[in-house]
């Protein structure tokens, strides 16, 4: 192309004004000749929806430990914070609490028995149950014995609604099962406080 021709298109694209660039998305619209890459990006939005809602319920429970302690198949457990008095523990211990609430985790993988048992407690603190019992089974002839009863020992002491806990009595599930004692929900806690300052009035 010579100048003069140069100069001749310039003139024409000059004289036409209006002439802009392609937006992004139009140029990708225009380079798009099927379906496929509309198919690729839904799936990539969904793969990182999903991933994202894994990360936020992982999260939102923090029952974890890559290691677990592992506990006999025979061998009690046993947990109390400081604070729990020792009549208040033996009597757990002795099963003498109405049990309110059962967890069953017979056929659970790990990760199943970790969402339940999380939700577990959640649901037991909204319904201010005192005393609950989770049976996990004392696992043993397995391959790795007592698998789901050493993640129940590890995990209950990393949940703070958990005030303490230990092996139920026979007639409970005995070593196959545990007692746990739970915290006040801060909605029982209140009414207890307005029912002592009533009776407090003269």
């Amino acid at each position: 192309m010579d100048n003069g021709d140069v100069e001749d298109f310039r003139g024409a694209m000059g004289a036409l004004g209006d002439v802009k660039p392609l937006a992004p998305k139009h140029r990708q619209s225009a380079l798009r000749k099927d379906g496929r890459d509309s198919a690729d990006n839904t799936l990539n939005q969904r793969a990182r929806r999903e991933a994202a809602t894994a990360q936020t319920a992982r999260e939102l429970n923090p029952l974890g430990g890559e290691f677990v302690e592992p506990v006999d198949p025979w061998d009690p457990i046993e947990f109390k914070r400081d604070g729990v008095q020792n009549g208040v523990y033996r009597n757990l211990r002795l099963g003498k609490y109405t049990v309110d609430a059962r967890l069953d985790l017979h056929n659970h993988t790990i990760e199943m028995a970790r969402r339940a048992l999380y939700q577990f407690i959640r649901d037991c603190m909204e319904a201010d149950v005192r005393c609950a019992l989770v049976t996990h089974g004392k696992g043993e002839g397995r391959k790795q014995p007592a698998l789901l009863k050493s993640c129940v020992n590890a995990w209950l002491p990393q949940l703070p609604e958990v005030l303490a806990f230990h092996s139920a009595q026979k007639q409970h599930g005995g070593l196959g099962a545990t007692y746990m004692l739970l915290r006040k929900s801060e909605r029982k806690r209140q009414q207890n406080l307005e029912q002592h300052q009533r009776r407090s009035r003269p």
